[in-house]
């Protein structure tokens, strides 16, 4: 391998010292130094209008040929609503796209062929036309009005209110991991400031808050299929990226600006461990916003259900707080401290 990239580097390097060669004899030639050999020019103009072509035909054959082997890498098994309408969308830009740069790339080439400089031919001086301007100004505008429409539609719909019966999960990136937090049964969960976060508590979550009592934080996300799911994310630190590629599902976290995102698994993972033949296939979330060295290792493990295992794993979480009792004590006491800070200020303010 390493013979080989020798190799063709000093093949590339002898080809740029020719082509050097070709725009120094060119140069000459055009300040007139150096008269143009006869015939010369006409059979470069050949050589490299026939090169030209065998780009087009080789470059495209190795492009047809690349689009079809990584087809299976490129379209990941889809296992949510929403990702239909992703996917749709996707690849009706694509073929819009891919039937003008397929036509341009063949008009480009084929035309660096038929007109190459002949000593005989002249260019055909053509300023202007009003009519063409419109024709080609015009389609363009309305086919990309059209997919931008299309796409604001999908849009609406993928980031409208998620429904009132969603299962909540807070997903909070930091570097380099992530961590979530689940309400318990009140279906709510506490308030969080990044103020309390410490070795123990990394989430900063207010144990003071009666709703965040119940609350837990699992190794792995677990999901029910068939029901909708609301990612609240956030970030610690930096800029992360929550990113579910087999359910269409990409949000960035940002510090200080929490952001959402829901949908609906309509696959379990046992169900795409038979479509794909892996037994050991697991939907990871995994991070799409280089955040640091460790950024490779913000993988995490989420596992679809069926809504009745769900319920059983859900019922077999033990709150947080339970598993770690000294932050209730650290709570009660900081909000007794509070409180005789409240009445000392309130005193203050009497005496004057």
């Amino acid at each position: 391998m390493i013979t080989f990239a020798i190799g063709l580097s000093i093949v590339l390097l002898l080809v740029i010292l020719f082509l050097l060669f070709r725009i120094g004899t060119l140069a000459s030639i055009f300040r007139g130094s150096t008269q143009r050999a006869v015939g010369t020019t006409k059979t470069s103009n050949k050589v490299n209008g026939a090169l030209l072509l065998l780009f087009l035909i080789g470059g495209g054959a190795a492009f047809a040929w690349s689009f079809a082997d990584a087809w299976d890498d490129m379209n990941q098994p889809l296992a949510s609503v929403h990702g239909a309408w992703t996917d749709s969308l996707f690849w009706t830009t694509m073929i819009v796209i891919g039937i003008v740069f397929v036509i341009t790339q063949i008009l480009l080439f084929v035309y660096s062929y038929k007109y190459q400089h002949k000593d005989e031919k002249r260019a055909y001086y053509y300023p202007h036309n009003n009519k063409l301007e419109i024709v080609w100004t015009m389609i363009p505008a309305v086919v990309m009005a059209l997919l931008v429409f299309a796409g604001w539609k999908t849009w609406a719909n993928i980031t409208s209110a998620a429904p009132a019966d969603a299962v909540v999960v807070e997903v909070m990136g930091k570097q380099f991991s992530w961590l979530v937090r689940y309400p318990g049964s009140d279906g709510k969960l506490g308030e969080a400031n990044v103020h309390l976060i410490d070795a123990t508590n990394e989430m900063g979550v207010d144990f003071s808050d009666p709703n965040a009592m119940d609350d837990f934080m699992p190794r792995e996300i677990h999901v029910p299929k068939g029901k909708p799911v609301l990612l609240k994310i956030r970030s610690r630190d930096v800029i992360h990226s929550v990113f579910l590629p087999h359910f269409r599902v990409k949000m960035d976290a940002v510090p200080g600006m929490p952001t959402k995102f829901w949908f609906v698994p309509s696959k379990s993972t046992a169900e795409m461990r038979t479509e794909t033949g892996n037994a050991e296939f697991n939907y990871e979330v995994a991070c799409t916003e280089i955040c640091g060295r460790g950024h490779f290792a913000m993988r995490f493990i989420l596992v679809v259900d069926e809504p009745e295992e769900y319920e059983e794993w859900l019922a077999s979480q033990t709150p947080f707080i339970e598993q770690n009792p000294q932050l209730l004590t650290k709570f009660t006491n900081d909000t007794k401290d509070q409180v005789v800070l409240e009445k000392s200020t309130e005193e203050v303010k009497t005496e004057l």
